[in-house]
């Protein structure tokens, strides 16, 4: 889309450096960037199109900074498990996935993630079943066709059963492949131009289904290519015992010793770290990805995202597979790490604009991405959500920002991803969600049967 978008009469949250909001304000975009954002009437060039946003809140787009796509066709399962045995029931399924079920799976998380505020989404895909198919390019297509900014996390496992570690050895690759399918992914993919809607990054799966080996070699090809890296640690109790029982240390620490702190790393999860652990992360400029309601529905504990907020660690927000959180949506993490950081810390443990914070600034921080996305100001790329607070839910909440945290998920009138409607009034542009669900459910049976149950 080009031309020039003027929404005008909304509360604004800016996020910019002064934490500016609007109460009745303007802004406009030009093409993919923002250009004023201000109070009051801004300025209307001829052949705009204006947008009447009174009763709204705007708000910088929503970053999702931990997801598996794929997973959004095996809801449902092993819903009263740990992590290890909701796990061990679900790779035998997740070993039929292809590039039909994962492109199918892609578009319907994409479109609800954008559905729930989402302009910009990771994604974190490890499972590569042999004759498979081109797993990644099946879901880079899934982002283009909903129109989400995307930074896809070639993942990888080569640690199975018989060597000791939780995969089966039917989804676990050699070591050299994946260090040959990353490079690849790289020189087809990468994108690092600025406003880029791609950008590709290196992600082995996790400690107890990666060698150190491949941990470090990852790290290495990652840094010489300039693409940041992430990876799962410290979700829960048994990791911990995994780690000491088999490497003599902390998960934090074994990571540390293969290279994987810095501010080029992002971890999903990294609930179980002690005080010690907090300032490592922090000191090293590492991020978190915290995942409230996947940490909840698994049961593996509430992560100290107040403490590793004080301690100066980038913090952002994810939703998790949607097997793990069948819920899919951005915005209910944004509400549910308030709650939980509350439940955990006290009433002033965290304000409902620091939790937008990580889910705006916070994601584009664990990206890399802070002077492109996170907040509206002029100059940065339009990635914007437009939520409708006029209504029976939220017009008598006195906050329009605690209407959209703490009130019921609220009507999407607008998202913008670089200047283009992705969602328009509570409906996703790129996709027929009728005809999403028809394919979801076909290929989730079919995983099923393929599974034998």
């Amino acid at each position: 889309m080009s031309g020039t978008v003027i929404i005008e009469g909304a509360h604004i949250v800016t996020m910019d450096g002064q934490r500016s909001e609007h109460t009745d304000g303007h802004l406009v975009v030009f093409d993919d960037r923002i250009v004023t954002v201000g109070d009051g009437p801004g300025p209307r060039p001829e052949g705009a199109r204006v947008i009447d946003a009174r009763g709204c809140l705007v708000t910088p787009g929503l970053v999702n900074t931990h997801q598996h796509l794929y997973q959004w066709v095996t809801r449902g399962l092993a819903v009263d498990d740990t992590l290890f045995g909701w796990l061990t029931r679900l790779y035998p399924v997740w070993a039929g996935i292809d590039e039909h079920a994962v492109n199918v799976a892609a578009s319907g998380a994409l479109a609800w993630l954008a559905r729930t505020g989402c302009t910009t989404s990771t994604d974190h895909h490890y499972v590569f079943p042999h004759g498979g198919g081109d797993l990644l390019a099946a879901e880079i297509e899934a982002a283009r066709a909903v129109g989400l900014r995307f930074h896809p996390c070639r993942g990888s496992m080569d640690l199975g059963r018989s060597a000791g570690g939780l995969p089966p050895d039917e989804v676990v690759e050699d070591r050299d492949a994946v260090l040959a399918a990353s490079a690849d992914a790289i020189d087809r993919w990468h994108d690092p131009a600025p406003g880029s809607m791609l950008r590709i990054a290196l992600a082995p799966c996790s400690p107890f289904s990666v060698t150190g080996e491949l941990m470090r070699e990852s790290a290495e090809l990652a840094r010489e290519r300039g693409l940041r890296l992430h990876t799962h640690l410290a979700e829960t109790l048994d990791e911990e015992d995994f780690c000491r029982e088999r490497f003599g240390c902390t998960p934090l620490e074994y990571v540390e010793s293969l290279g994987w702190t810095g501010p080029d790393v992002w971890f999903a999860h990294a609930v179980h770290l002690d005080d010690s652990a907090v300032k490592k992360i922090a000191d090293s400029g590492t991020g978190v990805a915290h995942c409230p309601s996947s940490n909840a529905r698994l049961g593996a504990g509430i992560a100290r995202s107040r403490d590793l907020r004080d301690a100066g660690a980038p913090v952002g927000l994810g939703v998790d597979g949607a097997a793990s959180n069948e819920a899919g949506s951005l915005l209910e993490e944004v509400r549910h790490a308030l709650l939980f950081a509350r439940a955990r810390g006290g009433p002033r443990a965290l304000a409902v604009r620091d939790a937008l914070e990580m889910a705006t600034l916070g994601g584009a921080a664990l990206l890399g991405r802070t002077d492109e996305i996170g907040s509206l100001e002029p100059g940065k790329l339009a990635d914007l959500a437009v939520w409708r607070i006029d209504g029976f839910a939220h017009a008598d909440i006195a906050d329009p920002v605690a209407a959209l945290v703490l009130g019921a998920p609220p009507p999407l009138e607008l998202l913008l991803v670089g200047g283009t409607p992705v969602v328009e009034h509570d409906r996703a542009l790129g996709v027929d969600a009728e005809a999403l669900a028809r394919d979801a459910t076909a290929v989730h049976r079919a995983l099923l049967a393929k599974a034998g149950g």
